[in-house]
This record gives structure tokens, sequence and C-alpha cells, in this order.
């Protein structure tokens, strides 16, 4: 699933080719992709037709368009969502969901979901911060996130360093790559609990999660396959700088020890054995 540098990337695309222009006409083509948008697709199409997008925001994985009536666009790209910029004149794409088109005659806007899990609706009075989205925290790369209330918060957790990394109420955007390759930096497994670590130690790991997240979106984001891709279809490329996800078996680019696999959430957690040692005393 895209994680912030991935949905940071389409965001600054989007702010380039969208912000400032009129939508001519919305065409929704498969109904799902519009599933929280509840009053449904005329209404969709209905609501946005003639309105103004006058800037592209983001908070965690979620991006949200201000629209000249007050209300905003957003847009969730959930496993395979892709928001790309086309000619008028390409052909559709095999999976395309929904699809704007401007008074300007420009560049068409698309959204395409192979796997239909993503979507878009319109939040009314939502261009400020859509309510639905409010309770999300702010992203280490915001110039508003607190680290001392961020610090705190985690230290007063009884939970797993990575567990409270996903949590987007205490953190937003960072997912399973991106929280492996910052415990990897940081030299902590896991599930070390996070009201045993110290507040350098808190601090430290966030200053590599910032690291990590800001490297990632100077390299456009991470892509192992086609489902991730950036407005102009193009594919980041962080994944020539991981140092533990996606890595088993490898050796660690800091002491030679083969890279692990574990088991975490229904997911794979990659981490070396020597650098990120597993705790003694697991949580319970």
């Amino acid at each position: 699933m895209p994680e912030l540098p991935e949905v940071e990337t389409v965001r600054q695309g989007l702010a380039k080719w969208v912000a400032g222009r009129r939508i001519e006409a919305v065409e929704v083509r498969h109904p799902r992709a519009i599933r929280r948008h509840l009053p449904g697709d005329a209404h969709f199409a209905a609501v946005l037709a003639g309105r103004t997008i006058e800037d592209v925001s983001r908070r965690g994985k979620y991006l949200w368009l201000p629209l000249d009536s007050g209300d905003a666009i957003i847009a969730h790209l959930g496993m395979s969502g892709q928001l790309l910029m086309q000619p008028a004149e390409a052909p559709d794409e095999v999976h395309l969901r929904v699809r704007f088109s401007f008074a300007d005659d420009g560049p068409e806007l698309r959204f395409v979901d192979q796997r239909t899990f993503g979507g878009l609706s319109v939040s009314e009075g939502g261009a400020e911060l859509p309510a639905e989205i409010a309770h999300i925290a702010r992203d280490p790369m915001d110039p508003l996130f607190d680290d001392e209330a961020f610090v705190a918060a985690l230290r007063r957790k009884h939970t797993e360093i990575k567990r409270a990394l996903l949590d987007q109420t205490l953190i937003s955007g960072v997912g399973n790559i991106y929280a492996d390759e910052a415990l990897w930096r940081a030299q902590l497994h896991g599930v070390r609990p996070t009201d045993a670590l110290t507040r350098p130690v808190v601090r430290r790991l966030l200053a590599h999660v910032r690291d990590v997240l800001g490297e990632a979106i100077v390299a456009g984001g991470t892509s192992f396959d086609a489902l991730y891709v950036n407005v102009n279809g193009q594919s980041g490329y962080f994944d020539r700088s991981l140092n533990a996800y996606g890595r088993e078996g490898q050796p660690c680019h800091r002491c030679g020890t083969a890279i692990r696999r574990e088991q975490f959430m229904n997911r794979s957690s990659f981490s070396c054995p020597r650098c990120q040692p597993r705790p003694r005393k697991p949580l319970r």
C-alpha cells in the first residue's frame, strides 16, 4: 500500500497539473470507486461540475483537493489506486474508474484502480481539513508536527514500537516499508516495548523516520510493481536504497549478517539479527 512518500509524490504532481483548473465534467465508470460518497455517482458528478480545484493537500496517506465551493475531494489510493494525468485522446486504461475533464480542454485527471480498494468522495465544507480524516495524526514531515508530544505519547503506550509507528492516530504516513527502514537505521527490533524506550532513543528513531521519508520522497517513492506510479505514470526508485525491507537472506549493509524475515500483523517484517536483536523480555 502506498505510504507517505508515494502519496506525497502524487500530491506534488497533482498540484502542478490541476490547481486552479475548473472541472467541466466527471464520469464515474465504476461505483465502487466512490463507495464512500454515500449520495451516489450522479450526485458526485453533479456537485463537482463547474467547481475549481484550488490546491492539493495531504494528511498522512490521504489526499484532499480543496474546491472553490468550500468542499473538497478526498482521495485514498488503497492498494493499487493511481491518479494519472492523461491527454483526452489517450486510450482508456483497463481499470479506469473515474474521469475528470476540465474546462480548458487540457489533460484529464483519471483515477485508475485495479483492485478497487481505493476511492474518492466529496467532503462538504472540507476545504480546510475534511472531517472524515481529521482524526489522523500529523506526519513527521508536517511543519506543525510536535516532536516532544509524539515522544511522550509513544512512551505512554504499552505496545510494540513497530505497532506504534503504524498507528495513524499517533503518527501518520508510516507503513510497513518505512517502519522497517527506520527501525534498521535506529538499530531497534520492532517488538521492543514502547514504554521501555528512553526519550533520547525515541527522538533518535523519529529522526530516522523523518530521514527515510525525506529520502524516499526525493526518490519518488518505492515501486515494487506497476501498481504505484506518479501522475505521469513513472515508477519511484527508492527500492534501490532499501536496507531491510524485502532483503531476506541478503547481507546487512552495516554488519554483513543475513537479513531475516518475521511474521508481523499478517505481513512481513525485515531486520538484522545482529544489529536489531530481539528484546529479552518480549511485550505481553
